[in-house]
């Protein structure tokens, strides 16, 4: 039994392509981190800092080139949370790579927090405030 070269190109794009697809961009896995990281200040309740849903979703525009490509991170992400603590959640919207990446960026923030939480909640607050993801109350 022969096997044509085209044939084996065609396979190889199959099985190879859902592996691209699951890849973020560059402009997606900075966008990630920085919203990942604003969400654990919140959560840890670092003193002093709320969210800024407007700079957030402006910060994502100009990171990946809309409005809306922003609101589908934000809620990919949130499909993400909701898969983490067993909740209900839209499975079109949920994307392994973003939960395996906002995992590490969690546990990163997250140990920083735990060695010396006052000078991380200022630092990582302090950021998200600069990048517009967070505002001070």
């Amino acid at each position: 039994m022969k096997i044509t070269l085209s044939a084996v190109a065609m396979l190889a794009m199959i099985v190879t392509g859902p592996l691209q697809a699951a890849t973020l961009s560059d402009a997606e896995a900075t966008f990630l981190d920085q919203l990942v990281t604003a969400s654990v200040v919140l959560e840890q309740r670092c003193d002093g800092y709320e969210v800024d849903g407007a700079g957030g979703v402006q910060l994502g525009a100009r990171l990946l080139g809309s409005p809306e490509a922003a609101m589908a991170m934000i809620d990919t992400f949130s499909a993400a949370i909701k898969a983490h603590d067993g909740e209900s959640y839209d499975p079109g919207r949920f994307r392994p790579e973003v939960f395996e990446a906002a995992s590490k960026t969690i546990k990163r923030v997250l140990a920083e927090l735990i060695k010396d939480p006052k000078g991380a909640c200022a630092d990582y607050g302090d950021a998200s405030v600069d990048r517009g993801l967070l505002k001070r109350y």
